[in-house]
């Protein structure tokens, strides 16, 4: 496959690639923690909320046997990075990609109807400095935390997990929502800098789970 301007071509791992474009919203050690926390079992259907290049889901298929994952992504340019990065991994018969708002996911899902749900979701205030690609996939333009466990919640069945990081400085607000929604948190850890500073929380909720949650430690990134 062709590269076009601002184009690289890197390596994952496991026979795996992907195409990053250096003027668009590039992936970090977020996506990586988290899909290597992703569980997905066989015969199990997932929704990814704002994919991005796809690189959370790419990665989840080297570790995770399951039957699907819709990935959805509002952004055009990101879509056309996504799709580019399904073909290149020929994985368009696990990773389909959904070109529209995650609060239209009626239009393409019954309710109740899938098993997983993750996201590594834009949580910073927004700032009109920035280059509207990055200050989408990072800001909350068009997704934020009420509304991203809301259609979490909807999509997924009873006992459903739910993955998401997040910064650990909104975790009452994230617990918050989390529990308005029917969602229990059931596993939790950290992420921590070099220097030892707590920066990002990730979480495994169940939809009308139990009350208890497992610590897990500290992972440095």
């Amino acid at each position: 496959m062709e590269l076009e301007k601002g184009e690289r071509l890197e390596d994952l791992g496991d026979n795996l690639k992907i195409i990053q474009n250096k003027n668009l919203y590039t992936f970090t050690s977020d996506s990586v923690v988290l899909a290597n926390f992703l569980k997905i079992k066989p015969k199990e259907n997932a929704v990814e909320i704002g994919g991005g290049s796809g690189v959370i889901s790419i990665l989840a298929t080297a570790k995770n046997k399951f039957k699907k994952i819709k990935i959805f992504e509002i952004q055009e340019k990101l879509q056309k990075n996504c799709e580019k990065n399904i073909k290149i991994n020929n994985l368009s018969e696990k990773l389909e990609l959904i070109c529209d708002d995650i609060k239209n996911c009626r239009k393409y899902l019954e309710v109740g109807s899938q098993d997983v749900v993750f996201s590594n979701p834009p949580y910073f205030p927004v700032d009109d400095s920035l280059e509207s690609v990055r200050k989408n996939a990072r800001q909350e333009v068009f997704l934020n935390l009420k509304d991203l466990i809301k259609v979490s919640s909807e999509m997924l069945k009873f006992g459903g997990r739910f993955y998401l990081i997040y910064p650990a400085s909104r975790l009452c607000e994230l617990v918050y929502e989390c529990e308005k929604n029917d969602i229990k948190i059931k596993k939790m850890f950290f992420t921590e800098n070099c220097h030892g500073v707590v920066n990002l929380v990730v979480i495994e909720g169940r939809k009308n789970g139990s009350d208890g949650v497992q610590i897990l430690p500290n992972v440095k990134v």
